[in-house]
This record gives C-alpha cells, structure tokens and sequence, in this order.
C-alpha cells in the first residue's frame, strides 16, 4: 500500500501541493488528475523520494520513503521529463537497471521489447519521443516493482501503443498486487483504466473516490418547459450546477437526489431527461470555478 498523510511540499514560499491524504491499495491504479502546473509531478517526485515533503508523510509497505534504499528498490518512477546517456541502448539500460533492482527479469525484458518492436542495441536518443516512453515502461515493467509511479506515461503514445501499454499495467498489478500511481492532465486516457481517481485543483485532493463511485454518486437531468425559466425558479432545489438556455435547465446532482428531482416535477415541467454523467463531465465540473459568458469576450 502507498499512503498520503497530509502531505504538504512548499518551495521557498510557494505552496505546490497542501494537506494531501490518500491510499492506493495493492493491486491497484489510482489516477491522479489535474490541469497542467497543479502539483502532480511534485506530488510524484515526493512520493520518489526526489523532495521531501516540508509537512505529512509517504509511506509505501509501511515504510517511510524518503531517504529509503530498501523502499527504492521496490519502487520505479518514471517522470515527464525522460533522460537517457548519450550513448545508452535499451540493452545496456536494462544491465544499468539490473544491478540496482533484485527483481529485474532480462525474460520480461526481451518479451517487452518483442511486444513494442523495439531494437536493443539502438541509440534509444534516436528514438521517437513515443518510443523513448515505451522504452522506460518496458524497464520499469521489467524492474518487477511492488509500487509504479508514472507521470504523464502516455504522453506521445500512438492509439495503439496506449492500448497495449494500459493492457500491461492492469496485468502486471493484478499479477503482482503492486500499487499505481499514474498522473494526467487528459482524463481520457485514464477513464478506462483507474479503479480510483483523485483531483488536484487548487494545490488540494479536492476528489478521491472509486471510479464506480463517481459513476453512481452524480447525475444530470435535462427539464424542458413551456415558458421562459431563470435561476430563481430552482431556488428551492439543491444542486451541484444549472445551466438555463431559454426554456431548458440542465442540472447536475451530486449524491442521494431523487427528494430533489421530486421538486422538479412540482414546477411542471413538460419533460424530464437523466443522463449518468461521465468521468470526464464530473471533474470539468469539479474544477470550474469560474464560468464566462464567451459571447461577450471579444466585444
């Protein structure tokens, strides 16, 4: 398990991420969203060890990891930013890696490379952007790691080669019950494949549920109505939002909202319309804290 107690990392005087709590449980992948410049990548490298947090603590197996060589050895980052030497070949990264990690498998090694078709002995800075990144998956899959953290990882991956890379994550950590962190400011690329999902917006875990709960605990409803409606009609209703177009509301709910769509068939509606919002739709919703009238901009 990898735990977040109130973990809280300044620099100088700026606050990039405060009083963050959570757990990833073994076997596990835990998505962790936000805009770019929110805090994942120093929430990241705070759960490698790279900083140390000024307030909270990471633990991983029980274990606190900052300054930990045991912990290291069980854990594989794999940041943004890729760096290899000049002259570095896959094969010669795997040998690198090899005496650093116990676990690391040349068998699992070579079946990787076989399933990315990437050569061994190539100069892996004349590779691709996308094939310098399978290049780190496939060592970090290799490394038999019981904790993965993984920044922005499917950033210049083909389609397809995200498909083959989610496909190995969800077999390695069921195989081996290790815990994934993976961060994204395209929520896209981890609807399917998280069974949790937290939030950063405004240097906060402003959301950490399951991915089912969040399927089930939101909803949007579409009234139609014979006469022109303004917000003041819904005062007496609880919800999360409403947009209002003419004789059209559409309304999110958050949570147990059958008393309050109760409410709106008192107001007489002509139709009424549910919809289960998607992931994508909760988080947009979650993190817009400003709405503007976009006609009106360029005036």
């Amino acid at each position: 398990m990898i735990e977040f107690n109130g973990v809280t990392k300044k620099f100088d005087d700026y606050v990039a991420v405060e009083n963050i709590t959570f757990n990833v449980e073994p076997s596990s992948i835990y998505g962790l969203i936000g805009y770019n410049g929110a805090g994942k990548t120093t929430l990241l490298k705070t759960a490698a060890g790279i900083y140390r947090a000024d307030e909270g603590d990471i633990l991983m197996g029980g274990q606190y990891v900052f300054d930990n060589d045991d912990i290291r050895k069980d854990m594989f980052y794999i940041p943004d930013d890729l760096y290899f030497p000049i002259n570095a070949t896959p094969k010669s990264m795997a040998k690198f890696y090899s005496d650093y990690y116990p676990n690391f498998s040349f068998k699992t090694f070579e079946n990787l490379l076989g399933v990315f078709g990437l050569d061994r002995k190539k100069r892996i800075r004349g590779f691709s952007k996308g094939m310098q990144r399978q290049t780190e998956i496939i060592l970090g899959l290799s490394a038999h790691p019981k904790y993965l953290l993984l920044d922005e990882t499917f950033d210049g991956l083909d389609p397809q080669k995200k498909e083959i890379t989610k496909k190995l994550f969800v077999e390695y950590i069921a195989e081996n019950e290790a815990s994934l962190i993976i961060s994204s400011h395209n929520l896209s690329e981890l609807s399917n494949l998280c069974d949790h999902v937290g939030l950063i917006n405004g240097k906060r875990l402003t959301m950490n549920c399951s991915v089912y709960d969040i399927s089930q605990n939101y909803s949007k409803v579409r009234v139609i109505f014979n006469r022109e409606i303004s917000e003041s009609d819904f005062s007496r209703i609880k919800y999360k939002s409403i947009d209002i177009d003419g004789k059209i509301a559409m309304i999110i709910f958050e949570g147990d909202s059958e008393s309050e769509k109760a409410k709106l068939n008192a107001l007489g509606p002509i139709a009424i319309d549910e919809y289960q919002l998607t992931m994508e739709e909760v988080f947009l919703n979650e993190m817009e804290d400003k709405k503007y009238d976009i006609t009106k901009i360029f005036e």
